[in-house]
């Protein structure tokens, strides 16, 4: 048998580009000094059984007719945590492979590990691969979330040649890597974690869940940027990414879909991290207005969609004079270059001076927001808090402004107003043209404007 051929590429850290040469700056992501040199092994690749088309005479795959290729419903399996399963999409599939990353110690760990007590507790056979933490370790961890079955199987091993053979032996429905960037595989001359190893070891694990009918989650270390560790064709491999955000030391989590293939992206898990574990948030709004100031200026409570959800939550501004020539804007949880063209729409359309003003915009409650049916509330808070004159507690507000000042409409308008009513809200103010989308609703006064001037008018 000939031997594999091995060769030196070079390959950036942030986004995965291969380059047979040494490159200052990356031309697939701009960024400068990123390239790594690795050895690679040229060998042949060899497929999973049964990932592609059936095998032909000789063994050679085969194409297969569309229009007789038989669909079969997803088997989707039941996490046991409603908020998870809510965005996977209804549950794990079988078969596929996904990647959960987020920052250390927001409770990746603690997550996979909850889950997996629920399959095992559902009868399903379990293995909980580790590379990062002992056996004693884990106990520890796993007396805090509760009693575990006996169909719950441990393993702490690095090799990915060695986990594979354990996972064909033990045949387990569902398989937990923590972490990928901790395997290896000895075909790889490069070391843990390098660019060739986890596009390589995550190869293998896709081999092995196509090929085998396993459903593989994969833990990911997120980079200062936020994005997993690694290759960008990291997440193009796999089934589904799931993101945690939220700040490590406050108590709230949320798990966003990035990507799914058996579902939709727009949806989020809200947790919240107890000394058990990570317990579900069942009203999510109501969570996020927890400790909302009364009577105080610049604060309004707007409502943004989260894929199915609406989710209330509190925008705060903060507008005063600058002592300098230049002033300051800073945003946190929305961006930065929005709130400074609606404080340009605000001083050309309405006459409000703002251009020698210092101002802070802040989403409470961690939440990062980029729909633009929150820039009515950006802009009542803005005038809020310039003008020292609270709103009534009782106002909720959504709405996207354009250029020339007009409130345009945005979708949804009827799930808005019901999320605003079941919390107890008493006033609506939104686009004049999403009044009809609404309703007759008797718990809830309507307020329609067509541009920001009638919101000065009302409410200023």
């Amino acid at each position: 048998m000939a031997k594999a051929k091995s060769s030196t590429v070079f390959y950036c850290q942030n986004c995965g580009y291969e380059s047979s040469k040494w490159m200052g700056q990356c031309p697939g992501c701009k960024e400068w000094n990123t390239f790594v040199e690795e050895t690679v092994s040229k060998s042949p690749y060899r497929g999973a059984a049964g990932a592609g088309g059936h095998a032909g005479n000789g063994g050679r795959p085969s194409p297969s007719v569309l229009s007789q290729v038989v669909v079969r419903s997803e088997d989707r399996v039941s996490t046991g945590i409603g908020e998870l399963d809510r965005v996977l999409g209804g549950g794990i599939v079988q078969g596929s492979l996904t990647l959960v990353g987020g920052d250390p110690g927001i409770g990746k760990s603690t997550l996979l590990l909850q889950v997996c007590r629920n399959l095992a507790q559902a009868g399903h056979k379990v293995l909980y691969i580790s590379g990062e933490e002992s056996p004693a370790q884990i106990r520890m961890r796993a007396d805090r979330i509760g009693q575990f079955s006996d169909r719950m199987l441990l393993l702490c091993e690095t090799n990915l040649d060695d986990i594979a053979e354990v996972i064909r032996s033990e045949k387990p429905n569902e398989v937990v890597i923590d972490s990928i960037q901790t395997m290896y595989s000895e075909s790889v001359s490069a070391a843990p974690g390098s660019v060739s190893q986890v596009r390589e070891s995550t190869g293998i694990l896709l081999q092995l869940a196509k090929g085998l009918g396993v459903s593989v989650l994969i833990v990911g270390h997120v980079t200062k940027e936020g994005t997993v560790a690694g290759p960008r064709v990291l997440e193009h491999m796999v089934d589904a990414v799931l993101y945690f955000e939220g700040d490590r030391h406050a108590s709230y989590r949320i798990l966003r879909g990035v990507k799914n293939r058996f579902g939709s992206t727009n949806e989020i898990g809200v947790f919240e991290m107890r000394q058990q574990g990570l317990t579900e948030v069942l009203n999510a709004s109501e969570y996020m207005l927890n400790g909302r100031p009364e009577n105080a200026s610049g604060s309004v409570v707007v409502c943004t969609m989260e894929g199915t959800r609406p989710l209330l939550v509190e925008i705060q501004a903060l507008v005063c004079h600058s002592s300098f020539g230049i002033p300051r804007r800073q945003t946190t949880g929305t961006d930065f270059n929005r709130v400074n063209l609606l404080m340009a729409v605000l001083e050309k359309r309405s006459g409000v001076q703002l251009a020698s003003c210092d101002a802070y915009v802040n989403i409470t409650g961690g939440m990062k927001v980029a729909e633009p049916a929150i820039d009515l509330g950006i802009v009542l808070a803005i005038l809020s808090s310039f003008k020292n004159r609270p709103l009534a507690p009782g106002i909720m507000a959504f709405g996207e402004v354009g250029l020339s000042g007009e409130v345009r409409g945005v979708s949804q308008a009827r799930q808005r107003v019901a999320e605003a009513e079941k919390l107890g809200f008493d006033t609506c103010i939104l686009p004049q043209v999403c009044c009809g989308d609404c309703g007759k609703s008797t718990g809830i006064r309507l307020i329609g404007v067509k541009n920001i001037q009638d919101v000065i008018g009302m409410e200023f």
